[in-house]
């Protein structure tokens, strides 16, 4: 599905979160700029949270409170799933909220888990499959 630009992107991720029920995990697949951050942008809109979306690049995970809890990971400079399970980091799959993890494959996600992926094009748009 074409998303085009990036207000597109928001404007999905925001419809997207009136889908979600408590406990929904979502694995964003994509390149660096592929739009994940910004579809968690959206997300956050959706949910009905104010404060700015930035991506937890160098602190693994953000949280925001809004109409359900919202766990942003990012989990880019994570070396193994072993310290993500260490930080206890597993146990927010199941604290009532919505998970959004970017770079999933470097963990084990549940099988109930919602599988996104992002491709950035060359001419600037954000397509998601």
């Amino acid at each position: 599905m074409p998303l085009g630009s990036e207000s597109a992107t928001l404007a999905f991720g925001k419809a997207f979160a009136a889908q979600l029920a408590p406990n929904s995990i979502l694995a964003l697949h994509g390149d660096l700029g592929a739009g994940k951050t910004t579809f968690v942008k959206g997300l956050a809109l959706g949910l009905g949270i104010e404060e700015p979306i930035v991506s937890p690049t160098f602190v693994y995970l953000n949280l925001y409170a809004g109409r359900l809890p919202l766990y942003h990971f990012d989990l880019y400079r994570l070396k193994s799933k072993e310290d993500f399970e260490a930080l206890g980091f597993s146990e927010y799959f199941f604290k009532g909220g919505i998970c959004a993890i970017e770079w999933p494959e470097r963990i084990e996600i549940p099988e109930t888990a919602i599988h996104l992926h992002f491709i950035h094009e060359r001419n600037g748009r954000t397509v998601l499959y």
